[in-house]
């Protein structure tokens, strides 16, 4: 248990950083109620992948949070896909250069903090037969 929560202090970490950067680079600022509006679409999906990922996965998912199947692909999809929702939702902007650069940027933090962990654990992501 204490690795899954681990997983998802990372995963709400890497989805953070993404909002931080993103709200930097188009000088929007860095107040806490701009950051929190910017980020709970995506930290929505990010739950709602998670939460869809068990449902499927089953306790696989919880068991083994570092891997990037399923838990990764299902963070990091959740993230994106309903966090765009969740934005068209809410009426906040969903361009799909900003759809790109979301898949693209989650998709390197939250697949490649996993990808570099199974890397210093020598974990694989798939069990050999």
């Amino acid at each position: 248990m204490r690795s899954a929560r681990l997983a998802v202090a990372l995963d709400v970490g890497c989805v953070l950083v993404f909002v931080i950067i993103g709200r930097a680079s188009h000088t929007k600022g860095e107040s806490l109620a701009g950051v929190a509006s910017t980020a709970w679409p995506f930290l929505a999906g990010l739950a709602g992948g998670w939460l869809v990922t068990v449902g499927l996965a089953g306790r696989r998912a919880w068991r083994q949070p570092f891997r990037l199947w399923p838990a990764g692909v299902g963070a990091w999809l959740g993230a994106v896909v309903l966090g765009m929702a969740f934005r068209v939702v809410s009426g906040q902007g969903t361009a799909p250069a900003f759809a790109g650069v979301a898949l693209a940027f989650l998709g390197l933090f939250l697949l490649g903090w996993r990808l570099l962990a199974q890397a210093v654990t020598g974990v694989r992501s798939r069990p050999t037969s």
